[in-house]
This record gives structure tokens, sequence and C-alpha cells, in this order.
């Protein structure tokens, strides 16, 4: 019997990258899945946008565990339609028991190249679309007695991240979210507690995210290397995110809330 069997997780970003190695490895557990993903275009972003084929293609690995996954199309700043598939979800699987706000965004830019346009959008989708998700889905693990929220911040959030003073501000505010929410949903059972990648091989890093890193990076040398893994591995894989995601959504973990879990070879403290 998996860690999570019977129990039901709803993914916001779940599409490709560290969101589908939640899902898979959710089911991998016992889980069955809803997600969600614009996997549309996202202007402004260097790196490739997700597709409905990669939506399509989570959902066929989150089956082949032999788990039921009920995913669609849809974006982390409509509320409603966060909480439309939260209502689906208890309707189809009777109740929810784990959320991992996942979805986000990421533009490497200086300060004095940032634009209006560029915070806003970081802030609507980082922050504001992590309160949407707890919003829609934390009312479910009351009714259901309990339950994790996990949700994805960075080592952005923890320390910081050169410039991208828009990010960091965005994973700032998603550390601070963990502590407000466990503090509150302790009263109902339910943990709250947020997990901080450094470098992570996904398709992030796709399209032209690293040469866009290292053009922001000529500007001011000396910070570069600031987020350096002490070990040999300089990033970690999506599957070693969700091992740790998996951990917080299980009883394994049930007396930790308010956390911040960091993987990122040491990072933080290079």
């Amino acid at each position: 019997m998996g860690r999570l069997e019977n129990k039901v997780a709803y993914i916001t970003g779940v599409a490709r990258g560290q969101g589908r190695a939640h899902a898979v490895r959710m089911a991998r557990e016992g889980a069955d899945i809803v997600g969600i993903d614009i996997a549309g275009d996202m202007p402004g972003v260097p790196y490739d946008s997700a597709t409905t084929d990669d939506l399509a293609e989570t959902k066929a690995l989150v089956e082949a565990e032999g788990r039921t996954a009920h995913l669609r199309q849809g974006d982390v700043r409509d509320l409603d339609g966060l909480k439309a598939l939260a209502a689906q979800a208890v309707d189809q699987f009777g109740g929810l028991d784990i959320v991992v706000a996942n979805a986000g965004i990421c533009i490497p830019a200086t300060w004095d190249e940032s634009t209006p346009k560029m915070f806003q959008d970081t802030m609507d989708i980082n922050v504001t679309g992590v309160w949407n998700t707890v919003m829609a889905t934390a009312p479910h693990l009351v009714s259901r007695g309990g339950g994790s929220i996990v949700l994805i911040s960075s080592s952005a959030g923890k320390k910081m991240q050169p410039f991208m003073v828009h990010y960091t501000a965005s994973k700032h505010a998603v550390t601070g979210m963990t502590r407000a929410f466990a503090a509150e949903l302790g009263k109902h059972s339910i943990r709250v507690n947020s997990v901080h990648p450094g470098a992570v091989m996904s398709p992030m890093g796709s399209g032209s995210m690293r040469e866009r890193i290292a053009q922001t990076a000529e500007s001011y040398p000396r910070l570069a290397p600031m987020n350096s893994s002490m070990l040999q591995q300089w990033a970690a894989e999506c599957d070693e995110i969700a091992n740790v995601v998996a951990f917080l959504a299980s009883d394994e973990s049930k007396f930790m809330t308010a956390e911040h879990v960091t993987i990122d070879g040491g990072a933080q403290y290079f």
C-alpha cells in the first residue's frame, strides 16, 4: 500500500516539469490526481510554454500508475475556475486531502530592465495564484477533517535570486503565506509547508532561458555564482523535488507545519 492510498491531490501547473513529477509520484503512492494548467502560450516568459499535449501526457502517466486523473486547462489567476475544479473533484472523488500550489513563472531581468507588466504578471501568478489555490481548496480540506497543503516557493524565497527582483519578491511572499495559513488552518488539522527548490532540470530551462540568465549575470558578474550548489550535482531533477512533496503530503510528516524545506544542494548557505 502506498503512503497516499485513497487520497485525492489537487495540483496546479500540472502539465509538465515539477507539477507532472508531483502528480506521477503521488499517483504511484496511491492518490487520485486533480490538476490544472494554463497549457497555452505565456507571453513574456523566455522558455517554451506548456501545451495541451503536455497536459494529456501527464494524464496518461497518472493513469499508467493505476490512478484516476481529472485534469483541465485553466489559469490560477481565475479564482472561480479553481473553485469550480475543486467542486468537481469533490463530486467525483468525495473530497480533497492534499493541495500542491506549484504553478509559477520566472522571468530573468536586471532591476532596471524590469517592467510594470513583468512585475504584475509575476505577482499575479506566483502570489495571487497561490492564494487563490489555497482559498479554493482549503474549505474542502476543512470538511474532510484535515489534510496537507504544500506551497512551492524557491530558494529565492529564503535567500534571493540575483537579477530577479520580481521573482524573489513573489517567492518571499509565498514563504510568508505558508506561515500565515499554517497558523490559522492548524485549527482544522491542516498542515501547510513550503518547498524551496534551487536550480531544477525542467522545461523552464528551455527556449532562451539559460541565455537570458547569462545575459543578466553579465551586468554584475560578482553575483552570478552566489546560488551555487555545494555538491557535485548542480541542479535537482524534478523527481527529487517530488520525493519531498510526497513526504510532506503523507502522514510521515504529520507533525510538521509552517516549515520551509529547501532542496538546493546547500546553495542557500553558499
